[in-house]
């Protein structure tokens, strides 16, 4: 007689046969199973404790660090004067600079080249701004426009993505008024008092920025960034609220008192991607020659954004590392 498979009846579980073993033995396996399943939904996944973010990450610093910006701290700002319910940053009692409590985490036993980038006219276009944010490595640095509206979202999304951002601020340009730097640019003609006024505008439209810088998109302020005693003004009271200057004019140097670098390159002078890798190129040359350089472009084009997403995802292959601003000048108190 043939020996074929013979379903196990449940009354048959009683008897001691092997059937009855294999059969307590599967059910003790599924019963366990679904006990810990039960325990693992119950707990969720284990907490691993991330510190905050910080400017730099000294050796040793573990790698689980939280790349998420900093909101603004009540302790770094202050009423503005002139702007019924605006505020204002400032050096925290405690000597906390703004500079360094919303800049982004950086290995600075790093001994690679360093290559930053600052993309300016955040905020103007919502959707190019958007895409940006969410495109670019964190360590690209954005700089809002003071004209920007609406920009709580794009704020938080950049604090998520740890980008550290700076306020750009609508200085006089050449060509002026041809090329206009808006109703609260600050003018050559304009007193002491005026442009301080203005410039107290632009840094009350966000909070939580490092610094500032001269880049309103395309325009750059050489007006009135040459125009010495207005700009040591600006750079002084920047200054003195613990905030650092990038200029967007390359070749310039800064006064000896105030924390900031100019850029090296304009890497989208022609919005061709083209013309844009070549720029990141004579960057990367810079940066080989000098040991760190800062590219800046003047709005989040889509072709810009994507010419640099591509270009920072085969970075590290070169040798480089892509800093945040802070990494390429010396923020610590003075």
């Amino acid at each position: 007689m043939a020996l074929g498979w013979v379903p196990l009846k449940w009354e048959q579980i009683g008897r001691p046969t092997l059937a009855r073993g294999l059969v307590w033995f599967w059910l003790a396996l599924l019963a366990g199973a679904g006990a810990l399943l039960l325990t693992l939904q119950i707990l969720g996944p284990p907490a691993v404790p991330v510190p905050a973010a910080h400017s730099v990450m000294p050796t040793g610093t573990p790698t689980t660090i939280s790349t998420r910006i900093a909101a603004p701290f009540a302790a770094l700002q202050e009423p503005a004067p002139s702007i019924p319910g605006a505020t204002l940053p400032r050096i925290a009692a405690d000597g906390r600079t703004p500079m360094r409590a919303y800049a982004a985490p950086f290995d600075t036993s790093d001994r690679r080249p360093r290559i930053g980038i600052l993309l300016a006219g955040i905020g103007l276009n919502g959707a190019d701004s958007e895409a940006a944010i969410n495109g670019l490595p964190g360590a690209v640095t954005l700089a809002f426009s003071p004209y920007a509206q609406r920009t709580a979202p794009l704020l938080e999304a950049a604090r998520a993505r740890g980008h550290e951002f700076l306020i750009s601020l609508p200085l006089e340009p050449q060509g002026s008024p041809q090329h206009d730097a808006g109703n609260q640019a600050l003018l050559v003609s304009a007193t002491a008092e005026q442009n301080l006024r203005r410039l107290d505008w632009s840094l009350a439209r966000i909070g939580g920025y490092v610094g500032a810088t001269g880049a309103l998109g395309a325009l750059r302020g050489e007006r009135f960034a040459g125009a010495t005693q207005p700009m040591r003004d600006v750079l002084y009271a920047l200054a003195g609220r613990g905030l650092l200057y990038v200029d967007p004019r390359p070749g310039i140097t800064l006064p000896a008192n105030v924390t900031g670098r100019p850029v090296d390159l304009v890497i989208d002078v022609a919005q061709q991607r083209i013309e844009i890798e070549v720029s990141l190129r004579q960057l990367e040359q810079i940066a080989r020659e000098k040991g760190s350089a800062l590219g800046l472009a003047g709005a989040p084009l889509p072709v810009t954004v994507g010419s640099l997403a591509a270009w920072a995802a085969g970075l590290e292959e070169r040798g480089f590392v892509l800093a945040p601003i802070t990494a390429l000048m010396d923020t610590r108190p003075r």
